[in-house]
């Protein structure tokens, strides 16, 4: 017997999960490797060609040490939060097995020509809710057959429905949404403070070689280059890492998300979800993290079949003489029609027939037997008639129908079509 697979082993989305699930990742979490190499390699040098070399300019030798010790914390604490952002659920909605049946609808309208169509099963695209008192639409998603909550967005990077969809970010290799949102600014703003701490101390160890050597800035240079790497690799930094910063707190002030600002900018929508800068700053930072929705280390749970839709006996003995399994509606009124035709054409036949052998004198048969007895079992409704012939001189005072009539149109409840031959008989 194969054992029980988990969540995370079965997963739809594009997510990598190390740890036996403990860790989840975006696809592009590779790109992490980038970002450690842009963060530990200009602190390693920072550290060993300046920091190391400030121990001894400060008339107490702890505060040289601490230019070292702080650096060495800071990154990594930029690290831990980038590890918080990169590797944790951002807010991903699970998908439903199957769509919201409450939402089904059927389509049953005709072309042009009258000819009937297939039923078909039609979704509303989109959802009104109500949020802060302000009627807001939501989308359904196709691919998690699901309508997504206010604020939510589907990354098509990751594959998946996320809470308060932020952006996908290439450099964490994670979506940013509810739940890793709070760590990934940090992580921006952390990651320029730590710019703009190398910047300064790499200017001050260029100052303070000037004044012990009394030589210009350029003799500076030359002695220790790589101070002079580390601040135009710093001022570079500073604008990305400053520019985003200062975004996302203008986007915290607002109470909005990347998503929000670059596609409804401008359409002039009122932002329903603004409740004022100072609570949109607590509802960011002070508010407790939401507990993931997906248990991915949890075993998956075969899904339970839904029952069938009970088959009637006509169905049943239609598909073991092996009919066209075509919808039931659609085979009644077919077989009605062809039965229709039938009967109708020897009816006439047998009527033309038996006026040309007895003569115009014949005594009619008395008819009204075969309507009783068509009229007394509705069962046999397949066989519908506006203008009904009767026989002249039948002995069975009913329809004949052949057998192989009976046989092609699939009709199971026939017992009140007897043969002359067998009343004979």
């Amino acid at each position: 017997m194969a054992a029980a697979k988990r969540v995370y082993q079965v997963w739809k989305g594009s997510n990598k999960f190390i740890c036996g699930g403990r860790l989840v990742f975006g696809p592009d979490a590779r790109s992490l490797l980038i970002t450690l190499l842009l963060i530990l390699v200009p602190v390693i040098i920072f550290c060993v060609c300046v920091a190391r070399h400030l121990r001894h300019e400060f008339s107490s030798d702890y505060s040289g040490y601490a230019i070292l010790v702080v650096a060495i914390l800071f990154t990594i604490l930029v690290l831990l939060l980038l590890f918080l952002t990169s590797s944790r659920d951002p807010g991903i909605i699970p998908r439903n097995l199957h769509p919201p049946e409450e939402e089904f609808r059927y389509d049953s309208s005709a072309d042009a020509g009258g000819a009937r169509q297939t039923p078909s099963l039609q979704f509303p695209r989109t959802k009104e809710v109500i949020v802060n008192g302000l009627v807001v639409k939501v989308k359904y998603c196709d691919t998690c057959m699901l309508y997504r909550p206010p604020r939510c967005s589907h990354c098509s990077i990751c594959d998946n429905c996320v809470e308060r969809f932020d952006h996908h970010c290439p450099w964490v290799g994670q979506c940013i949404g509810l739940r890793n949102y709070r760590y990934f600014f940090l992580f921006v703003s952390s990651a320029t403070i730590l710019c703009i701490y190398v910047f300064s101390f790499s200017a001050f160890y260029i100052k303070v070689l000037m004044d012990n050597n009394d030589s210009t800035v350029w003799k500076a240079i030359r002695k220790s280059p790589a101070s002079v790497i580390l601040m135009a690799y710093s001022f570079i930094s500073l604008w990305f890492v400053g520019g985003l910063t200062g975004f996302h707190l203008y986007l915290i002030g607002t109470n909005q998300t990347t998503y929000e600002n670059f596609r409804y900018r401008a359409d002039g929508r009122i932002n329903v979800f603004n409740r004022g800068c100072l609570n949109n700053f607590l509802e960011v930072f002070c508010t407790k993290v939401k507990p993931s929705r997906n248990k991915f280390r949890a075993f998956v749970q075969e899904e339970v079949q839904r029952p069938m839709a009970p088959v009637n006996d006509r169905q049943r003995v239609s598909d073991d003489l092996g009919g066209d399994r075509r919808p039931k509606v659609e085979d009644d009124l077919d077989i009605g029609e062809d039965l229709l035709k039938i009967s109708q054409r020897r009816n006439i036949e047998e009527l033309d027939e038996d006026i040309r052998s007895r003569g115009s004198n014949g005594q009619p048969h008395n008819t009204s037997e075969p309507d009783s007895i068509l009229s007394s079992d509705r069962r046999a409704q397949t066989i519908r008639s506006d203008n009904r012939h009767s026989s002249w001189e039948r002995r069975s005072a009913s329809w004949e129908i052949d057998q192989d009539v009976l046989a092609n149109s699939n009709v199971t409840e026939s017992r009140n079509y007897v043969t002359s031959k067998e009343m004979r008989q």
